[in-house]
């Protein structure tokens, strides 16, 4: 065997934070097994971060390693780890890396939502490999089945809830009844929310993955930019109450869709039956639907957040690469042969439940009734059981919440319906708009 068969396959590893510190534990821990698996040894040999302090309380980590110049880790090895998050350096030093003639392995989703299509034809011209099972769905064998488990079906639809800060929040709010800023609080404390947690709350985690999703799934670009964001910031105990009411519970949800109208990818709260299996989804766990042609319908689950599951996907990429470095040959690449246009708004159909708080008067229902007739908005049923929580200046009357539910109608038209109705005298305060899953 030519010597070169036998040396140890370098990996460097960009960022020693929750996920890099548990990927670096994995890949010298199980370093014999890992190299069993895969046929000849692998060895991480670099490990980049901006103070090397960082890496005071992982033993595992060889302090000789480790370093500040992360450029020198990405271009001196076979296989490189991209867990530094964003997209400015993140961007250089990928590019870099697959330039020096690196595989990369990255749980970036930012990165791969901005600049995916960039990267993967980079990759394809260098003739090297890019993984990222870990981008979505945390520890969830989720993409690469997509790659190619699938790649001989058509994938028509994906929903599912791939954001763990989110889902457990609306979980506390459920299961405790607890207000959205108190929940917020605890899971900031207990670690399951960021000190800013901007990018899960409003839903930009979450659009992230739907563009890797749909990109993936539909064989074309598809970039945060094409992707609707509605996140949780406005759902109240109020909304709760109201779906509790109905035997329904609200999920962050992302959507992505391959229909006659185009792509659309989208991520929005819905209420969602306690029958359905995504009701059941709870804490920081994620779970995927997929649709398609031949297969019908598919679901992935699992732990969608932390370091060591997280950890595993990442892993899981390297060891798939490292065994394609050592029999010579690359993976598949990423074919976006396919040029789709994006479905416009209103070519998104969905049942809506809209709450409104209005004055208790005689003649109120009918004049809201009146507007959703006015732009052809058909009512399905009608809830006006519900106490509200606020008050309206400049009115001694009682309040009362009412709960109208759609037939299926396009958003922009609900919407419209919407602002004409919160023009009345007798609706106050700010009204909540929610999908509804069939």
């Amino acid at each position: 065997m030519a010597q070169e068969d036998v040396a140890p396959i370098r990996v460097g590893l960009l960022g020693a934070g929750t996920v890099g510190s548990q990927t670096a534990r994995l890949l010298v821990e199980q370093k014999d097994e890992l190299a069993a698996r895969i046929g000849r040894p692998i060895e991480l040999t670099g490990v980049a971060c901006l103070d090397p302090a960082e890496t005071d309380p992982f033993p595992w980590i060889d302090k000789a390693i480790v370093t500040t110049d992360t450029m020198s880790v990405a271009t001196n090895s076979d296989i490189v780890i991209e867990l530094i998050g964003g997209t400015g350096v993140a961007r250089k030093f990928v590019l870099a890396a697959i330039e020096s003639g690196a595989s990369v392995v990255t749980a970036n989703k930012a990165l791969l939502a901005k600049y995916g299509p960039e990267i993967y034809a980079a990759a394809e011209a260098k003739g090297v490999d890019i993984y990222f099972e870990a981008s979505v769905g945390g520890a969830i064998p989720f993409l690469k089945p997509l790659r190619e488990s699938l790649v001989g079906d058509k994938v028509t639809s994906m929903l599912g809830i791939v954001n763990g800060t989110t889902n457990y929040i609306l979980d506390e709010m459920t299961t405790k009844g607890l207000d959205f800023g108190d929940v917020l609080k605890d899971a900031q404390a207990k670690g399951y929310a960021e000190a800013d947690p901007t990018g899960d709350i409003e839903g930009y985690d979450a659009a992230n993955k739907a563009a890797i999703m749909a990109t993936l799934g539909f064989h074309t670009s598809v970039t945060i930019d094409d992707v609707s964001v509605e996140g949780i910031t406005k759902i109240t105990a109020d909304d709760i109450a109201a779906a509790t009411a109905e035997n329904k519970v609200i999920k962050l949800l992302a959507v992505v869709e391959n229909t006659d109208a185009g792509v659309s990818a989208r991520v929005y709260p819905a209420l969602i039956s306690n029958t359905h299996p995504l009701a059941s989804v709870h804490g920081s766990f994620n779970a995927v639907f997929v649709k398609a042609e031949a297969a019908d319908d598919l679901m992935f689950y699992g732990r969608g957040a932390g370091g060591a599951p997280t950890a595993s996907a990442v892993v899981g990429d390297v060891v798939t690469e490292a065994r394609h470095i050592a029999q010579g040959c690359t993976g598949p690449s990423i074919p976006l042969y396919k040029d789709l246009k994006k479905a416009p708004i209103e070519a998104s159909k969905a049942e809506f439940a809209v709450r409104f708080v209005i004055h208790d008067n005689p003649g109120v229902l009918a004049a809201i009734a009146a507007k959703f007739a006015d732009h052809g908005v058909s009512i399905n049923g009608v809830n006006q059981d519900l106490k509200p929580t606020l008050k309206d200046p400049g009115y001694d009357g009682e309040l009362q919440q009412l709960r109208l539910v759609t037939h299926m109608t396009d958003e922009l038209t609900l919407r419209e319906t919407v602002k004409d109705v919160c023009e009345l005298d007798c609706v106050c305060g700010e009204p909540s708009i929610l999908r509804v899953l069939n």
